[in-house]
């Protein structure tokens, strides 16, 4: 059964119930119409010929002609072949009674259908059908008499073209749509053809950056010869210092070169923090900061916006409460929040030991009633 029913969607059910509705209620005023009514009809002019049959087969074989309109996605010529050979059957078989009530909007839906789905020479085929169509309605039509041909007729052209104007809007919808995902993607390989030619940029600059600085620290190590105690160390603390520097703008250009930071915009720092939160589903998250406010080395600046980003997302959507201390050789990261069921804190707390362990810093997890606080410490060298 299910197979049967296969690809016939809600608004197939409508339109086929309401046309065998139609049907049905056509259909019974013919079975219960008493002949001396239909006579007065005639007479008075609003009939054209009296009821031939009260038969109540009348109503299924008039069912047979709507209900198929349930499949017409599969075939609507097929469909309005069928519905013909319905009425056709019809007309044979019960001769003048009243049918336009119902069997022109059939016509007029399944001319509409079949433009709708077809080519144009299919298409011109299911309405020269849907034509034949409503020639079988009011051949031996009570009501309305083969005479509204000339009205019916032109009426079916009409909706064969509107059908052809929506059938030519929706394919011009299909092809914009699939120019934009054309462009979409487009613009996507020119992305990452950007983001390819930044990070062979980066690599270039990496290997600049260590070979000067290499060079810069080899002479400075060799012109410690003959120097006094206190001219050696001041030159020490000037490698030490150098070698620092190095380091941090290694680490800033190796996180690049991972793809997890590249962006056009400049990497995010502690002075964006706010932003984060303000982005935060709690209005009422609020960032304190104490100490001595400063500007960091960059890959402090970007690992501590990180680890806020990361427990901000894990925490649960309630006000989050972060705080940044700045202290004379570390910043200190305190964040606290409510933990909600679906909140995967202890991935996110992985995720900032690693960013931690970048700068030899430590995390401090504590939870307690659904709440969680998260301490971090960086050190800032230099």
């Amino acid at each position: 059964m299910s197979e049967v029913f296969r690809g016939v969607k809600a608004l197939d059910w409508l339109l086929a119930g309401v046309l065998t509705a139609l049907g049905a209620v056509l259909m019974l005023g013919n079975i219960t119409s008493s002949d001396s009514q239909t006579a007065r009809d005639v007479a008075s002019g609003a009939m054209v010929h009296t009821l031939d049959s009260h038969s109540p087969w009348m109503l299924p074989v008039f069912a047979a002609a709507t209900i198929p309109v349930l499949w017409w996605r599969r075939s609507a010529l097929a469909v309005t072949v069928v519905a013909l050979g319905a009425m056709v059957a019809h007309d044979l078989l019960f001769g003048w009674v009243t049918r336009c009530g119902a069997g022109l909007p059939l016509a007029f839906v399944l001319a509409f259908l079949g433009a709708l789905s077809y080519g144009r020479t299919k298409a011109w085929v299911c309405c020269l059908v849907g034509l034949l169509l409503v020639g079988a309605v009011l051949a031996v039509d009570s009501s309305a008499g083969p005479g509204a041909l000339v009205l019916a007729l032109p009426v079916v052209l009409i909706v064969f073209g509107v059908g052809r104007a929506a059938r030519h809007r929706s394919q011009l919808n299909r092809q914009l749509k699939a120019r934009d995902e054309e462009l979409r993607q487009l613009r996507d390989d020119r992305a990452a053809l950007m983001v390819a030619d930044d990070r062979a940029r980066l690599s270039r600059q990496l290997d600049g950056l260590l070979q000067e600085r290499l060079d810069e620290l080899t002479r400075a190590a060799e012109s410690a010869d003959g120097l006094t105690p206190d001219e050696t160390r001041e030159l020490f603390e000037t490698i030490e210092t150098g070698s620092r520097q190095t380091m941090d703008d290694m680490r800033e250009i190796v996180g690049l070169l991972r793809g997890g930071e590249v962006a056009l915009a400049p990497a995010p720092t502690v002075a964006h923090l706010d932003a984060l939160l303000a982005r935060h589903r709690s209005p009422l998250s609020r960032l304190t900061v104490s100490g001595d406010p400063r500007t960091l080395p960059a890959t402090v600046e970007l690992s501590a916006y990180r680890i806020v980003e990361y427990l901000v997302t894990a925490l649960d959507d309630r006000p989050v409460q972060v705080t940044m201390r700045f202290a004379d050789e570390a910043l200190e990261i305190q964040v606290q929040g409510s933990v909600g069921r679906g909140a995967d804190l202890r991935a996110a707390v992985a995720r900032v030991r690693e960013r931690a362990k970048l700068h030899a810093g430590s995390v401090d997890l504590k939870l307690s009633r659904g709440s969680a606080r998260v301490v971090t410490q960086l050190p800032v060298l230099g």
